[in-house]
């Protein structure tokens, strides 16, 4: 059988090291959080500007293609 071993003791500082550390760790988790948050919603954002110039950009395109259609669909008419 194992034998058992008497508990040691820990040295104050190290106490008082890891409840600051555990103590910073949950007071920046909020602020971590919601840079998170902001940096996705930046990205999303700039993702949906994007998409809007390029659809602008085709319907463009395609407003092109039709005034040119139309005016030579006229040109070519006998009249």
């Amino acid at each position: 059988m194992a034998e058992a071993k008497q508990p040691t003791t820990v040295n104050g500082a190290i106490i008082d090291a890891v409840s600051a550390t555990n103590t910073k760790v949950l007071a920046e988790a909020p602020a971590m959080a919601m840079g998170s948050l902001y940096q996705t919603i930046g990205n999303s954002v700039a993702m949906a500007a994007a998409n809007a110039v390029y659809a602008q950009q085709q319907a463009n395109v395609t407003c092109q293609a039709a005034c040119t259609l139309g005016v030579t669909k006229m040109f070519s008419q006998n009249g």
